[in-house]
């Protein structure tokens, strides 16, 4: 599934390789884009992928999706739709605004209303240092006094955070909150299909900003 996974990303242009600036601002010789996606297949594909995975690492339907603005917004909708075609199991969901509703219902909140004592799995596309988290837990915290049990990304770039731990690692000793990747950068470089050239610049990226 894994390596179906990374040929997919590449089939879709979503992982490409060159000289790109990350969110943190360090400069990586490939990137993930989950905003490339722009078809109703690929889009349905890539739900399946993150169903597959929360389905093998969580048990039980007593979850919500959460997908945070912008494009955790079409994951957690495909990764429902998903869930529920492919695993009989029909969760509620829901995602934020980026600006607070001020007329009609208002809020920050868009579909299921979160209730105290929910238990969350946030949707995320890829975590670098870990700022786009940091970011959305207070955003959740103010709906309600939900539990966070976990967090699906595409990819774990598995880059040292604000310290020389993982985001990840980082993440999960602050809040308590495991990360659950679809992949690995370690495992895209140990990717065949990939340029060797391509794998030399990876890796020396990955010594210099990640961790084991």
């Amino acid at each position: 599934m894994k390596k179906d996974f990374i040929e997919f990303m590449m089939h879709s242009n979503v992982l490409t390789f060159g000289e790109f600036v990350t969110k943190s601002g360090r400069n990586t010789p490939y990137f993930v884009n989950t905003g490339k996606y722009q078809t109703g297949e690929q889009i349905a594909k890539l739900g399946e992928f993150y169903a597959h995975c929360i389905n093998e690492n969580f048990s039980g339907k007593d979850f919500v999706l959460f997908g945070p603005a912008y494009k955790g917004i079409p994951l957690v909708v495909a990764t429902a739709i998903a869930l529920s075609t492919q695993y009989g199991i029909n969760v509620k969901y829901c995602f934020n605004r980026k600006e607070v509703k001020d007329h009609g219902e208002g809020g920050a909140m868009v579909g299921y209303k979160l209730q105290d004592g929910d238990n969350v799995i946030i949707i995320e596309d890829v975590i670098t240092a870990g700022t786009a988290i940091r970011e959305c837990l207070p955003v959740l915290k103010q709906a309600a006094n939900i539990n966070v049990k976990g967090l699906i990304i595409s990819v774990d770039r598995m880059e040292r955070g604000q310290s020389d731990k993982t985001a990840i690692q980082e993440i999960d000793e602050e809040f308590g909150i495991k990360t659950y990747p679809i992949v690995t950068v370690q495992e895209i470089i140990n990717n065949t299909t990939i340029d060797t050239t391509i794998k030399d610049k990876m890796e020396a990226y990955f010594e210099k900003y990640c961790v084991r």
